[in-house]
């Protein structure tokens, strides 16, 4: 079992990322801590900590729920970019990120940039 996040283009050739769920948990936990907080202080995580304490564009992506499906709309697709972008950057200068997460947020900026230029949701399955 896990997720999938691919357009909904309707073209099953079209690039997708998939994780197992630990390893979605482990990848958004990563982002989070690129971010200058942990996500298990946050509110739905464990936490107490409310996400409006929290200024990030990545929002969308780590405050929900990783297997209910689900979508994020191609205008929350484009503003994820540029600091997903510049996250992968920072990673790969970084020895302790691992370099799966290093490869599937690469992977994930190029589905992202899909869903913004063919303005259809990226898809959680």
């Amino acid at each position: 079992m896990g997720l999938i996040l691919f357009p909904g283009d309707g073209n099953p050739s079209s690039p997708d990322v998939a994780w197992s769920y630990s390893g979605f948990a482990a990848f958004r936990q990563q982002l989070a801590q690129a971010e200058g907080f942990a996500l298990s202080e946050m509110q739905g995580f464990g936490g107490d900590r409310p996400w409006s304490d929290v200024s990030t564009s990545l929002q969308p992506l780590l405050d929900r729920p990783d297997d209910s499906g689900g979508e994020l709309s191609p205008s929350e697709c484009a503003a994820l970019l540029p600091r997903l972008e510049a996250i992968v950057d920072q990673w790969q200068n970084e020895a302790d990120v691992p370099q799966a997460h290093i490869d599937a947020a690469r992977q994930l900026t190029v589905v992202l940039r899909l869903c913004a230029a063919k303005d259809v949701e990226l898809l959680f399955l």
